[in-house]
């Protein structure tokens, strides 16, 4: 875990890592949720739909935006303001997926970064997009 303070946040810092949609984070994400939508939970439903399968629920891949800040950038010393996501490709079981954050804006003045946050699938392709504003310790 990082743990960067605002003296070591600059500009165009950039952090990232890797993880494997499951049908257990699937199952877990329902048991929290409750979100039983058919286009999650049958793949013949997402299937009639024009999917490739069941599609994985867009907020379980946006959540991954908050490991990036409270794990990686800036990590131990974050206390998420905002989170702004654009689901711009479906994302299925199976998927690996990068998440990838790039410091924007360092506000010294109110101890604030803005990162600008990127979710890849396995083939380079851009499932998410995400605007994160959090709170750094000094």
């Amino acid at each position: 875990m990082n743990a960067y303070t605002m003296a070591h946040l600059t500009v165009g810092q950039t952090e990232s890592f890797t993880t494997t949609v499951t049908e257990e984070k699937m199952a877990q994400f329902y048991a929290i949720t409750g979100d039983n939508s058919p286009i999650h939970m049958s793949e013949e439903a997402a299937k009639k739909r024009g999917h490739a399968g069941r599609v994985v629920y867009g907020m379980l891949g946006a959540s991954l935006f908050s490991t990036l800040a409270g794990v990686y950038l800036p990590g131990a010393t974050c206390l998420l303001h905002s989170v702004e996501a654009k689901f711009v490709k479906p994302v299925y079981i199976g998927d690996v997926l990068t998440v990838a954050g790039t410091v924007q804006e360092v506000n010294e003045t109110f101890s604030t970064i803005t990162i600008k946050a990127v979710i890849t699938n396995q083939n380079g392709t851009k499932v998410t997009r995400g605007v994160i504003k959090a709170g750094v310790e000094k």
